[in-house]
């Protein structure tokens, strides 16, 4: 019999599973054989960045939002989780993974400080040194040391890990997926 696995795709504020960070790595999964399952939160109020108090009611409303989304999910009829997960689903998914005890791996694109508050276990980040929305560089790769997850750097990269260099992006879009598709794959063929 064929052991289950599941990837659960945490999209950012304004960040959807269909951009291209969740969107590669989720067909990356698919195609190491995940079921894919997309958590589309939303109706977040406007001006978050930089308000603490808006960014406190966005991660209780999308946390709220994924429990009532995953609530039908058994965990434990999957052989692998994999949380895949960008801005605050890298919060969302670390709490929601902490809370239900869910013994998984993750993936997280550009992760707030916050993350840090949850996140645990095994896992690979990665960080953009121009990110407006987590720019304590330090905070970030002391938060991954912490917890023992590598993190991968882009320099100048924003919240989006892009650069503004078009050309240089694609490429950098590219390493970024090899190195998710090598963590996905490598722990697979652990498991043979």
């Amino acid at each position: 019999m064929k052991e289950r696995k599941i990837a659960v795709l945490f999209p950012g504020i304004g960040y959807t599973c269909d951009r291209s960070l969740l969107y590669f790595a989720g067909k990356l999964a698919l195609n190491a054989g995940y079921e894919i399952m997309p958590v589309r939160y939303g109706n977040f109020p406007s001006g978050v960045k930089g308000n603490a108090e808006k960014m406190k009611q966005c991660f209780y409303s999308a946390l709220e939002q994924t429990e009532e989304i995953l609530a039908g999910i058994k965990w434990e009829e999957y052989a692998e989780i994999l949380f895949i997960s960008k801005s605050v689903g890298t919060v969302v998914s670390a709490c929601y993974m902490k809370e239900h005890r869910i013994r998984g791996r993750s993936v997280s694109f550009t992760p707030l400080e916050n993350t840090f508050l949850f996140a645990e276990g095994d896992g690979i980040m990665f960080h953009g040194t121009a990110d407006p929305w987590a720019p304590d560089d330090e905070a970030i790769a002391l938060g991954c040391k912490n917890i023992g997850q590598k993190l991968y750097i882009t320099e100048n990269a924003n919240h989006s890990l892009e650069t503004g260099d078009v050309l240089f992006d694609i490429q950098n879009l590219r390493s970024v997926m090899e190195i998710v598709d090598n963590y996905i794959n490598m722990h697979n063929a652990e498991r043979i």
